[in-house]
C-alpha cells in the first residue's frame, strides 16, 4: 500500500460499508433536496429606489445623456432576469415612476421615458397603474407641453378607450389644447371630439370655432374637415366624423 510523506493512503475497500453507505445516502439527500426547492423569485419589491439627483449627477461624469440611457435600459431589462421574467404588473409602480424620472431629469429632451410610460408599463391590465402612469406623463408634460404632448395624447386616448374615463381623456386633452402651441391639429382638436362625444354639442362648438377664427389650422384639407364639422355642430347633428376619436 502506497505511502504519501507519514500519511497512508488506504483504499476504497478499506473504508467500512458503512461509512460508504452514509456517504452515499447523505449525497443522495443532498440531489433530493436541490431538486425540491424552488428556484429563487424575483419580486417586485426587487426593484430597488431610483439613485437621488445629486447621485445621478456625479455619476454622470459630464455625460447626462449616456447616464439617462444606461438608467433606462437597467429598468427596461428587469423584468427579464437570469431564468425569471417578471411581469410589469406585478412591478412597484412608484419606484418604476421614479426611475423614468430620474432619466428625465438627466435627459429633459428625450420622449423615452414617456413613451414606456405610456405605451409599456402603461398596457397593463391594471386600471390603477394605468392611471398611475398616465398621471406621470401628464406631470411631465406641464413641464414641456411642446415637446412632451403626443404621449398625453396617447394617455387621452388611454383614458376614454380603456379605462372608460372620458372626463379623464377630456382634461388631458384640454390641456394639449390650452398649453402645447406647438401640437398636431388632430391632437389639438381632440378635445372638440370628446366634448361632442360627451353631447357638450355648444362647448364643442364654440372650441372649434374659436380655433378656426385664430387660425390655428393651416393645412387646406384640415380647415375643410373643420369647417364642415363646424357647419355640422351649428346644424345641431352628431357628425359620424367624430367617430374618428373613437378608433
Amino acid at each position: 500500500m502506497p505511502v504519501i510523506g507519514n500519511v497512508e493512503e488506504r483504499s476504497l475497500r478499506a473504508v467500512p460499508g458503512r461509512i460508504v453507505g452514509l456517504l452515499a445516502a447523505a449525497l443522495a439527500a443532498q440531489l433530493w433536496w436541490h431538486a425540491q426547492s424552488p428556484p429563487p423569485a424575483a419580486r417586485a419589491i426587487d426593484l430597488p429606489p431610483a439613485p437621488q439627483a445629486s447621485v445621478l449627477r456625479t455619476a454622470s461624469l459630464g455625460e447626462p445623456v449616456a447616464a439617462a440611457q444606461m438608467l433606462l435600459l437597467y429598468l427596461q431589462s428587469f423584468d427579464n432576469q437570469p431564468g425569471i421574467s417578471i411581469p410589469f404588473a406585478e412591478l412597484d409602480y412608484r419606484r418604476v415612476a421614479d426611475w423614468l424620472g430620474a432619466a428625465l431629469g438627466l435627459d429633459a429632451r428625450t420622449g423615452y421615458p414617456l413613451m414606456m410610460a405610456s405605451q409599456l408599463y402603461g398596457q397593463v391590465p391594471e386600471p390603477a397603474k394605468q392611471r398611475a402612469m398616465c398621471d406621470f406623463v401628464h406631470a411631465r408634460f406641464l413641464e414641456a407641453p411642446d415637446l412632451r404632448w403626443r404621449w398625453l395624447a396617447h394617455c387621452a386616448i388611454m383614458a376614454k378607450h380603456r379605462l372608460k374615463d372620458p372626463a379623464l381623456a377630456l382634461r388631458y386633452a384640454a390641456d394639449i389644447t390650452r398649453h402645447a402651441g406647438g401640437a398636431s391639429g388632430w391632437a389639438r382638436q381632440m378635445q372638440v371630439f370628446i366634448l361632442e362625444d360627451l353631447g357638450e354639442t355648444e362647448s364643442a362648438r364654440i372650441l372649434l370655432g374659436g380655433l378656426l377664427a385664430n387660425d390655428e389650422v393651416k393645412d387646406p384639407a384640415e380647415l375643410h374637415f373643420l369647417t364642415e364639422r363646424l357647419k355640422t355642430l351649428e346644424s345641431g347633428k352628431k357628425s359620424p366624423s367624430s367617430s374618428n376619436f373613437r378608433q
